[in-house]
C-alpha cells in the first residue's frame, strides 16, 4: 500500500473509531476498497470495537485472501469476541504460514478436545508450548485430555512439568486435586486439595473446589470451617455466602469439575484471571472466551469476561457480558451492579441510577447495592444524594467490620464536598480506625487538613504514610510534595512534586504545585513552564483563573515571620 493512499484516506477513516458496529459495517457495504478497510479496521483495533475490526477485515480479506498478517489479525479479534467456530477455520490458514501461532493452536487443540480426539488435542498443545505461558496452558490442558482418556498416570505426569517453575506450583496442587477427584483417585486427591488449601487458602476457586469435594464426602463440618475461614478474611463473596448457606443443609453437591472439558475450562479460566494486569488483558479476554467455549461454569466465566472487557473499557460489550449472567446466580446481583457502573461510564447515568433502584426495590437491605448507588451519586456530583444512600448503607451494617472503612470514606468525600467538614473528617477517622493501612483514606484526610493548613504534622505523617504504601501513585505523592510546600520546606516539596509530575504529567493541579514550589525556590522560568502546562492540560475554571494569574503576576512575596514577643520562645503551633 503506498503512502498516497494511506494519506489520502487517513482523514476521513478517523471517525470510525467513534462509530457504532452497524455503522461500520454500512460503510465496508458503501466502500469496500483494499486501502479503506485495512485502515479502517485498523483504526477500529485500536478503539477496540472487535465488530467494526472484523467487518473492516473480513471485506479486505475477500480482496486480498493471501495477506497473512490480516489473516492473523481478524483470527484474533474472532477469538476475542467468541466467534470460535469462525475462528476454528482461519487458524487452519493461520498455521500453514505460521506453524508455531500459540493461539491458533490452542483454538485447533480445544476443537480436538470437545470432539474426544485427546490425541490430536496434544499434539496442537504441545506445539503451543514455547514460552511461559504456553508451558504452564499446555501442561494443564494436556492433563486434562489423559484425565479424558482416564489416565491418571499420564496426567500427573504432565503436572509434574510445572515443577520446573515455583510460580507454578498453585496451579500444580490445585488440577492435581481436580483430575485426582474427576478419576475418583481419593486419597490423591485428598492429599492434594489439602496441598492446594494450604498453598492458597485465600483462592476463590480453591475454596469453592475444597468445600465442594468435603461436600461430596460429607464432611460438611469441614467445609463449613473452610468457607467460614474465607468470609473472616475480610471477603464476603456471594458464591462463598451461598455454599455457607447451603452446607447447613447437609446436602450432597454436583462436582465442582464433572467433566474433562469442564476441566480444561477451569484451566483457562484461572489462566484468565491471572492475567489482570494491563499488559495482558487483551489475552485474558482471549482465554476467557476460550473458557467459554468449553463445558465453563458460565456465570463464574461470563462474570470474568465482563470484568476483563470492563477492564479494558470496552463498557457496551462488558454490559453484554454481564446480561448473560443467569438471573438465578448468586452473581446476578454483581453483574446488575457492574451494568450500572458501565452505564454510568457511557454517561448514561440517569439509567445508571434507574437500574441500582430497580435493584433495592427487590432487596432493600442490601448493603452493597446502596453502596453502588451511593458510588453513583458521588461519581455524578449529586453528594446530598450519595451522602443519603451512603447513610443507608451504614445503617444496615449492624457490626461495624473492616471491609466497612469504604462505606465511611466515600460518605466522608461527600460531606466535604457539601462543605460539611466536620462531618466529613469524622467519616475520614472512623475510615482508618477500621481499617487503618488504606493510603487512599490517608491521602485525602492528609491533603485536606494540609490544605486548610490545620493539623499539619499529624497531616504531614498520614500522608507519608500514604507514599509509603503507594509510592508510584502520583497523586500522593503529590499530596506529600503539597504538605512539604505548606510547611515551608520548599526545597522538599520540588523533590517530591518532581517525582509527581513524573508518575502524572498529564495532571494540571500537580503541574501548578510543582510550579508554586519552583517559584519559592527561585526558579521562575521553570515555575512559568509549569504553570503553562497546568493551563494547557485543561484544568477546572476556578483552576485555570487561578494559574492564568500566576502566569501573568507569578506569586505574591512571603510574608515576613512574626517575631516573638519579649521575654517568650518561638511557638511549635502550626495554627
Amino acid at each position: 500500500m503506498t503512502r498516497t493512499l494511506l494519506t489520502a484516506f487517513s482523514i476521513s477513516l478517523l471517525s470510525t473509531v467513534f462509530m457504532s458496529s452497524a455503522e461500520a459495517k454500512q460503510l465496508v457495504d458503501a466502500d469496500a476498497s483494499l486501502s479503506g478497510s485495512y485502515l479502517a479496521g485498523r483504526t477500529a483495533g485500536r478503539a477496540r470495537d472487535n465488530d467494526a475490526a472484523i467487518a473492516f477485515l473480513e471485506s479486505t480479506l475477500k480482496s486480498d485472501p493471501e495477506n497473512t498478517s490480516l489473516t492473523e489479525r481478524l483470527f484474533q479479534l474472532q477469538v476475542a469476541e467468541g466467534q470460535i467456530v469462525a475462528s476454528e477455520a482461519l487458524a487452519e490458514k493461520v498455521l500453514v504460514f505460521n506453524s508455531q501461532q500459540r493461539m491458533a493452536r490452542l483454538v485447533l487443540g480445544l476443537k480436538e478436545f470437545r470432539l474426544r480426539r485427546y490425541e490430536e488435542a496434544r499434539t496442537h498443545f504441545t506445539e503451543a508450548a514455547y514460552t511461559p505461558v504456553g508451558e504452564l496452558t499446555s501442561a494443564l490442558l494436556m492433563a486434562w485430555a489423559y484425565a479424558g482418556e482416564g489416565s491418571h498416570p499420564a496426567a500427573m505426569k504432565e503436572l509434574d512439568k510445572l515443577d520446573a517453575n515455583e510460580s507454578f506450583a498453585h496451579f500444580k496442587s490445585l488440577h492435581s486435586a481436580l483430575i485426582s477427584d474427576f478419576l475418583a483417585v481419593g486419597l490423591r486427591a485428598d492429599a492434594a486439595y489439602k496441598t492446594a488449601y494450604q498453598n492458597a487458602g485465600t483462592s476463590l476457586r480453591v475454596t469453592q473446589a475444597y468445600g465442594n469435594y468435603l461436600e461430596r464426602q460429607k464432611r460438611f463440618d469441614e467445609a463449613q470451617k473452610i468457607y467460614q475461614s474465607f468470609v473472616a478474611g475480610g471477603d464476603r463473596n456471594v458464591m462463598i455466602v451461598s455454599a455457607l448457606n447451603a452446607v447447613s443443609k447437609k446436602e450432597v453437591p454436583k462436582p465442582f469439575v464433572g467433566s474433562a472439558s469442564a476441566g480444561a475450562a477451569e484451566a483457562l479460566f484461572s489462566l484468565a484471571a491471572a492475567m489482570n494486569d494491563d499488559q495482558s488483558i487483551d489475552v485474558a479476554q482471549l482465554y476467557a472466551q476460550l473458557a467459554l467455549s468449553m463445558e465453563a461454569d458460565r456465570p463464574v466465566a461470563i462474570t470474568l469476561l465482563g470484568n476483563i472487557l470492563e477492564s479494558s473499557r470496552q463498557y457496551e460489550a462488558s454490559i453484554e457480558a454481564y446480561e448473560q449472567v443467569p438471573l438465578t446466580s448468586p452473581l446476578r446481583l454483581n453483574a446488575d451492579s457492574e451494568i450500572a457502573v458501565n452505564l454510568q461510564r457511557l454517561d448514561k447515568q440517569d439509567d445508571a441510577q434507574a437500574r441500582m433502584r430497580i435493584i433495592l426495590e427487590r432487596e432493600p437491605e442490601n448493603i452493597d447495592a446502596w453502596s453502588t448507588l451511593g458510588n453513583l451519586y458521588r461519581n455524578s456530583e449529586k453528594y446530598k444524594e450519595g451522602a443519603d444512600a451512603y447513610d443507608k448503607a451504614v445503617a444496615l451494617a449492624e457490626k461495624q467490620k473492616r471491609e466497612h472503612w469504604s462505606l465511611y470514606y466515600y460518605r466522608a468525600i461527600c460531606f466535604e464536598r457539601l462543605k460539611q467538614w466536620s462531618k466529613a473528617e469524622a467519616d475520614f477517622r472512623k475510615a482508618l480506625s477500621l481499617s487503618p493501612e488504606e493510603a487512599s483514606v490517608l491521602n485525602y484526610l492528609g491533603y485536606s487538613l494540609i490544605d486548610m493548613n490545620q493539623k499539619l504534622d499529624e497531616a504531614l505523617g498520614m500522608v507519608q504514610k500514604a507514599v509509603e504504601l503507594k509510592p508510584n501513585d502520583g497523586y500522593i505523592v503529590d499530596s506529600l510534595g503539597w504538605a512539604y510546600f505548606q510547611l515551608a520546606r520548599f526545597d522538599d516539596a520540588v523533590v517530591h512534586l518532581e517525582r509527581a509530575v513524573d508518575l502524572k504529567p498529564g495532571d494540571p493541579i500537580i503541574a501548578e504545585h510543582l510550579g508554586d514550589a519552583y517559584w519559592r525556590v527561585g526558579r521562575t522560568l521553570e515555575a512559568g513552564f509549569q504553570w503553562q502546562h497546568a493551563k494547557d492540560n485543561k484544568p477546572e475554571p476556578d483552576d485555570l483563573k487561578r494559574i492564568e494569574d500566576k502566569l501573568k503576576n507569578g506569586m505574591p512575596a512571603l510574608a515576613a515571620p512574626a517575631k516573638p514577643a519579649e521575654g517568650k520562645g518561638t511557638s511549635n503551633s502550626n495554627g
